[in-house]
């Protein structure tokens, strides 16, 4: 049920991200999700794709430094209060959430977010002993 994810390091200047997407795009890998952080000197472009191992070659080729870290694609109910039933099952466990972002990606009235947590194994059992529905990397990906 773990995702693996790439997190593309580069300086926070104009064009960085487009120079990305434009390597990714010549090379047919295709985005499924994304998420940029940033600080004032550099960013942190984090994406989802079906073959992983190709973009991350792609990218190191050109130069970029990638590191590759593991995400939960996890469903959450559409409507207001979807989050905090995933935020309660998480209520007293040690587990702390790294990051979460949405996905461009649903189904049946619900949305997916990507979390990144201190532990993925802990907190996938977690979130099953819940009854909260992850995707698998087939399901999100394809």
């Amino acid at each position: 049920m773990k995702i693996q994810q790439l997190s593309i390091f580069a300086e926070n200047k104009p064009g960085h991200l487009a120079a990305c997407c434009r390597l990714l795009a010549e090379n047919a890998v295709d985005l499924r999700a994304l998420a940029v952080a940033d600080t004032q000197h550099f960013g942190i472009l984090r994406i989802l794709v079906k073959d992983a191992d190709k973009a991350r070659a792609v990218l190191e080729k050109a130069g970029h430094v990638v590191k590759t870290t593991e995400v939960l694609a996890v469903e959450v109910a559409d409507q207001p209060g979807g989050l905090v039933r995933v935020l309660g099952a998480l209520e007293g466990s040690p587990l702390n959430i790294e990051y979460v972002y949405a996905a461009p990606f649903g189904r049946n009235g619900k949305a997916v977010l990507m979390f990144r947590f201190s532990d993925p194994d802990a907190a996938l059992q977690r979130l099953r002993d819940a009854g909260i529905t992850m995707l698998s990397s087939k399901e999100f990906l394809g």
